[in-house]
């Protein structure tokens, strides 16, 4: 079947957010881990192919998304979707306007707009502003992320350095007035010369404004929940058919491990939470990583019943990891981490794990590049924007939940785990 709608993600959280909510509508998703060696087969009415881009250097993660870009137009896509962060995680330099511009350039479009607004995980935008929770984005953990700290809260401005056409605002008085005043005031800005345009959203009923406004664009930018009205209405304007199966969970055996490489601060209240409830744990320190790698850790896996799904995490106060990043570069630092969880995947699942619970987008990126994983089918959500998903790794059939740092209560880990024994 021809797809609808191509989606790209800068990293495997986010993709498996995004698909998690579209895969909300019964209609068929497929997950594509990196772009497809091959040409396009078997293909869904939503492609999500997952990128590891987010923090990668802007040409190439322009060239990435280019390529992605190239097999979900012939894979029959039209339309298309780039989804980043709902914390719009980037720098000065990049990469979310240095993409969305060549993605524009390549689809021969003069505006797109920008939404990383997901109410139901706090996150909204107002005048321009975006908040997690009550919080502005500079007042919240995020101003101390040690990829892309966030010291700004104004999108426009956030933008601005990154583009090199005018960027404008759709506000939520316009928004408030529905999809006819949010459609004019775009086209209106066109007029204007206006490429880029933040909209506010506040609440779910905002992005379905949004998503009927700008559904016929050829290219949307946001955060996964502007994309998640958009099956319905494709399905209103008799685009596709809601025809898909329902997924199938295979038959899993219960070892099961976590990783977490991400030290938002929901993740290490997460870590803190399950260690409370007894389940084993290891934590990574950088620096002993760098000088020895990764042999302790292994070590400490293998002699560990997976049947209690031990913990192994990187997670740790932003004081404890500015001074690893000091040491040994803040590049450095991440790598060994990310290194270091991947192997001990592997390791699990060699060892029989089949249940896997990752936080963290570069986390998630190292572990599934790990477990040679190119396509995920999607399940149930664990919460919103976390689902389950089912896939194949040295011939076994695993079930992995792709985590964003900030996504999910404190009892995520246990919950995640409970869910997949839960009819």
């Amino acid at each position: 079947m021809a797809t609808v709608l191509g989606c790209i993600a800068d990293d495997f959280t986010g993709a498996t957010d995004l698909a998690g909510l579209l895969a909300r509508s019964g209609v068929r998703v497929s997950l594509r881990i990196g772009v497809p060696d091959t040409p396009p087969s078997d293909t869904a009415p939503f492609e999500v192919i997952a990128l590891k881009s987010r923090t990668a250097p802007v040409a190439e993660a322009v060239a990435e998304t280019g390529r992605a870009l190239d097999w979900l137009r012939a894979a029959g896509a039209q339309r298309f979707f780039w989804k980043y962060c709902s914390t719009f995680d980037s720098t000065a330099e990049g990469n979310i306007g240095p993409v969305a511009e060549a993605l524009m350039a390549a689809l021969g479009t003069d505006q797109t707009i920008y939404c990383p607004a997901f109410p139901e995980n706090g996150r909204s935008i107002y005048m321009g502003n975006l908040f997690v929770g009550e919080q502005p984005l500079a007042e919240s953990p995020m101003k101390d992320h040690p990829l892309t700290p966030m010291r700004d809260s104004n999108l426009m401005r956030l933008l601005e350095p990154q583009v090199t056409r005018p960027v404008g605002l759709a506000n939520h008085l316009t928004v408030a007035q529905g999809a006819g005043a949010l459609a004019a005031r775009l086209d209106a800005l066109a007029r204007d010369g206006v490429a880029h345009v933040v909209v506010d959203a506040v609440a779910d009923a905002d992005l379905h404004v949004i998503a009927e406004a700008c559904r016929d664009l050829p290219l949307m930018t946001g955060g996964s929940a502007v994309a998640m009205p958009l099956p319905g209405l494709y399905l209103r304007d008799g685009l596709l058919a809601a025809d898909a199966p329902g997924v199938t969970v295979p038959a899993l055996a219960d070892k099961a491990v976590v990783l977490s490489g991400s030290c938002s601060a929901m993740t290490r209240a997460q870590v803190a939470t399950y260690m409370a409830t007894g389940a084993p744990a290891h934590q990574l320190d950088p620096l002993h990583l760098a000088d020895h790698g990764p042999e302790a850790a292994l070590a400490w896996l293998g002699a560990q019943d997976l049947t209690r799904a031990p913990l192994i995490y990187a997670s740790a106060e932003p004081a404890q990891v500015k001074a690893a990043q000091d040491t040994l570069g803040t590049a450095r630092a991440g790598e060994v981490v990310e290194a270091a969880l991947a192997a001990c995947a592997t390791a699990a699942r060699d060892a029989g794990a089949r249940r896997f619970v990752v936080a963290g987008g570069e986390t998630s990126g190292a572990v599934t590049q790990a477990l040679a994983v190119d396509r995920l089918d999607i399940g149930a959500e664990i919460a919103p924007g976390v689902p389950w998903t089912f896939c194949q790794s040295g011939g076994h059939p695993i079930a992995l939940t792709l985590k964003s740092g900030n996504f999910g209560a404190e009892d995520f880990f246990a919950t995640a785990l409970a869910k997949l024994d839960t009819p």
